[in-house]
């Protein structure tokens, strides 16, 4: 390939109907050209390449060296005992406390509903929590709700786990004493 066929030609702005800042790159023939045959003379050496090259860049041949993980070996997530409290997740961004209620309180009565919201947006983090009076109502729950949409999304209902109590950092804090607002 020639130097000069390989440099692509800056002209400036006015003469090229780019959108850019100032100046448009274009390519002369000879460069389009010099690359559409150094593609197909790739693609034609790899048709005719070792097998073990053609392992190695294919997406379907699975290497027993780098095979994904078994679905058997992951651990599954402990359930959580039935209670009447309810986590429900995969909720959409834009749904409400009170439509999280209506939907729940079709199969049972419902105590207390809560979407968890972002502090800044004011928008749902896509989780929220159902209380309901009995267990029997928090059963019926699940099994109305759990795999079903609501606005448009499909949502997950099961029994809440308890919340893990926080234990309190030991030792001296890294910024300082506490403040409690402006001294």
């Amino acid at each position: 390939m020639r130097a000069a066929a390989a440099a692509a030609v800056v002209k400036p702005f006015s003469l090229c109907n780019c959108k850019g800042f100032g100046f448009g790159f274009s390519f002369s023939k000879s460069i389009i050209n010099s690359h559409t045959m150094a593609m197909r003379a790739a693609a034609a050496a790899a048709a005719v390449a070792p097998r073990g090259l053609r392992r190695l860049f294919s997406t379907t041949y699975a290497s027993p060296m780098f095979s994904p993980p078994a679905a058997g070996n992951a651990p599954a997530p402990e359930k959580a005992e039935p209670n009447p409290n309810l986590f429900v997740s995969g909720l959409n961004k834009r749904t409400t406390t009170e439509k999280l209620r209506e939907a729940f309180s079709k199969f049972g009565e419902v105590v207390d509903a809560k979407v968890v919201t972002d502090r800044v947006s004011g928008y749902s983090k896509g989780f929220g929590f159902v209380r309901y009076a009995t267990l029997e109502d928090a059963a019926k729950g699940i099994e109305g709700m759990d795999g079903k949409y609501l606005d448009g999304w499909v949502i997950f209902a099961e029994y809440a786990r308890p919340r893990t109590p926080r234990t309190p950092p030991i030792g001296p804090s890294p910024y300082g004493p506490p403040s409690y607002g402006r001294q």
